[in-house]
């Protein structure tokens, strides 16, 4: 009953769903909610990919990825996605640690997180319309909860940039076991997309290399400009590593322009 408490305890943090009365809250218990993380993902995938799989019955992929998309930012309340744009603002404008933070505080969208925002939400759209429609709801399906694992990843081996912020509580207590926690979540989910065809085994070698990958760039960088991470650093993680799991998926399938 705990565990289930602590899952419906991220599920109210990271997104707009609706939870049960009986759970209650305790601040205490935000401390162990990232081990559910993936496992949130788990849900916004699955709504995504219903979401589209009832989308491109009546209408073209395209139009299909896109009510997918905007599913996902309304499940979410756009938490990652905020998150990406003021990390992109932070991270273009500030030249000190402090003038960084300073802008990623800041509530007001600039230049450089519109334009970042508008890029990433382009490739997502343009990368899923152009995937078969079975290939796309299972690149969906994988790509909320590994995503999200790579960013429990951050909170697991470092360290939180600001004295306080909202993801603060996330923050200080993530164990290796509470990690395997939400690995084994990403893995029961790829192992399943695996056994019912939705991908093959290139497509989730790939994702899971490219999604590292992508995160553990992020990362040095966070390291080297701020000294750690924030809440809109997650959001930063969460949404570049959910687009390059698509872009993987759509590699594998050598559909490139020139080949």
């Amino acid at each position: 009953m705990q565990q289930l408490r602590l899952f419906f305890i991220a599920v109210q943090f990271f997104t707009r769903l609706p939870i049960p009365r009986w759970v209650g809250f305790e601040h205490e218990w935000l401390h162990h909610a990232s081990r559910y993380f993936p496992l949130v993902g788990v849900v916004v995938g699955a709504i995504a990919a219903g979401v589209y799989a009832a989308g491109a019955t009546v209408f073209p992929a395209p139009v299909a990825a896109v009510l997918s998309t905007v599913a996902t930012i309304y499940a979410t309340g756009a938490f990652h996605e905020d998150g990406f744009a003021d990390t992109c603002d932070g991270l273009g404008g500030g030249m000190t640690r402090e003038r960084v933070l300073e802008i990623m505080k800041d509530s007001r969208v600039g230049a450089y997180g519109a334009i970042g925002i508008a890029c990433m939400l382009a490739a997502k759209l343009t990368t899923l319309a152009m995937l078969p429609p079975a290939s796309a709801i299972g690149a969906l399906l994988l790509a909320h909860p590994l995503s999200r694992l790579a960013a429990t990843s951050l909170i697991w081996r470092m360290e939180y940039a600001r004295a306080e912020g909202k993801a603060k509580p996330l923050a200080e207590r993530v164990t290796t076991p509470e990690f395997a926690i939400a690995t084994t979540t990403v893995t029961i989910a790829a192992a399943l997309l695996l056994a019912v065809g939705a991908l093959d085994l290139r497509a989730i070698v790939a994702s899971l290399f490219t999604c590292f990958l992508a995160a553990w760039w992020l990362a040095r960088k966070f390291a080297r400009r701020i000294g750690g991470y924030t809440g809109d650093c997650l959001g930063a993680v969460q949404q570049l590593t959910e687009a390059v799991i698509y872009l993987a998926v759509l590699a594998t399938l050598g559909h490139g322009a020139l080949a």
